[in-house]
């Protein structure tokens, strides 16, 4: 019983969404920007125009939360590939050997897989998808311990505020939540931040390979110290190829004219790569983008939280898109939402946000630990990282 809202209509929010039918009769999703009629990035994206991949595990948990979708994507035009089968991964310089792990990650443009999953969330019955919001607070009771509801504008033209009640609201607004200002503005303390500074720089686009050309449907190369470039150049929906190529430090930011960015790849590229990007036939212009630190928020640590509100996805943490792990990492944050709701709603924030920090960290010490095994990366390496590396 109840009503559920969640902020944010991403990858995140669209599976908390899911996750919250099994508790509430009703579940209100609230999205800033429009959603699209046509496969195109939101603008609320920025990274939408480049490679996306759903690890193996994320896979898993999408078709478990949404039985039957990893079918639907591949009838639709999505690419199931096996890691290190399927896909030619060189890392470190060296190219991984092929090795069967009996699991298959999913390979598709990310405003595709989130338009499947969106049609599939809102199936369910209760589910609303409300586009073109914004939220402007989160309101609360009048001793500020349990949050109530949002407050909301519309925005369309001559739109009013509006109030919308809620027993739990969840966060997943992306990297630019304001849920620590919220928590502020209650007489909170502000959750501490971590924000590690790794400057990536990305640009793709997408390709037509000419006919009679073979390449694996994935290749991965991995920056190396000296050199610190990499590239993705992936089999997606609609025959098509994207190519990501990316560079940390502002010395290794590929550049977005078309002579520029074939350049750029050709020096990443394997040399048959490198020769089936240039016989490639261009279908989009480059997208470009920066990604220039880490963050997590640490909401596990504060001593005080408020009843009904829970924080996932990119606001709490935020990874560097080189290693794919956003989605999958918040498909396990709601496995470990459904677990936390499966055991009552009393003390729901003090369970849940342990549960999703060990999820986070792992990821978070992949993801880094690699970053500073490369010179031109700033950042204290510990003696668990150099291990590691």
């Amino acid at each position: 019983t109840g009503h559920g809202v969640v902020l944010g209509a991403g990858i995140a929010g669209l599976l908390a969404a899911r996750v919250l039918t099994d508790t509430y009769d009703h579940v209100t999703v609230i999205e800033r920007d429009r959603f699209p009629d046509a496969d195109d990035a939101r603008r609320g994206v920025p990274q939408g125009g480049h490679t996306h991949v759903l690890m193996p595990r994320g896979a898993q948990v999408l078709d478990e939360l949404l039985p039957g979708v990893l079918d639907e994507l591949s009838r639709a035009g999505a690419v199931p590939v096996e890691p290190l089968v399927d896909l030619r991964a060189i890392i470190g310089g060296r190219r991984m050997l092929d090795t069967p792990v009996g699991a298959a990650a999913v390979q598709a443009s990310r405003p595709f897989l989130e338009r499947h999953v969106r049609e599939r969330v809102r199936d369910f019955g209760g589910v609303e998808l409300v586009d073109g919001c914004d939220v402007v607070e989160v309101l609360a009771d009048e001793r500020g311990t349990s949050i109530t509801g949002v407050r909301v504008l519309r925005r369309a033209p001559g739109s009013a505020e509006e109030s919308i009640p809620a027993d739990l609201v969840v966060d997943a607004t992306g990297r630019g939540s304001r849920t620590p200002v919220w928590l502020e503005g209650l007489g909170y303390e502000r959750p501490t931040e971590d924000r590690p500074k790794v400057d990536v720089g990305y640009a793709s686009r997408y390709l037509r390979m000419a006919p009679g050309v073979a390449v694996e449907a994935s290749v991965m190369v991995g920056p190396v110290p000296g050199h610190a470039r990499g590239m993705a150049f992936n089999a997606v929906e609609g025959g098509l190829r994207l190519l990501t190529v990316a560079g940390i430090g502002r010395a290794n930011h590929p550049p977005a004219d078309d002579e520029g960015f074939l350049a750029f790849a050709c020096s990443v590229a394997p040399p048959d790569v490198a020769a089936a990007i240039r016989t490639a036939e261009p279908t989009t212009e480059v997208a470009t983008y920066r990604y220039p630190a880490y963050q997590r928020r640490h909401y596990r640590r504060l001593r005080r939280f408020p009843d009904g509100l829970l924080v996932a996805g990119d606001a709490l943490c935020s990874f560097s898109p080189i290693y794919a792990q956003g989605m999958t990492v918040a498909a396990l944050e709601a496995l470990e939402l459904r677990r936390c709701l499966a055991d009552g709603r009393a003390g729901l924030a003090r369970r849940y946000f342990p549960a999703v920090d060990r999820l986070v960290h792992g990821a978070w010490q992949m993801g880094l630990g690699s970053d500073l095994a490369l010179p031109e990366v700033e950042g204290k390496r510990t003696l668990q990282i150099r291990l590691l590396n």
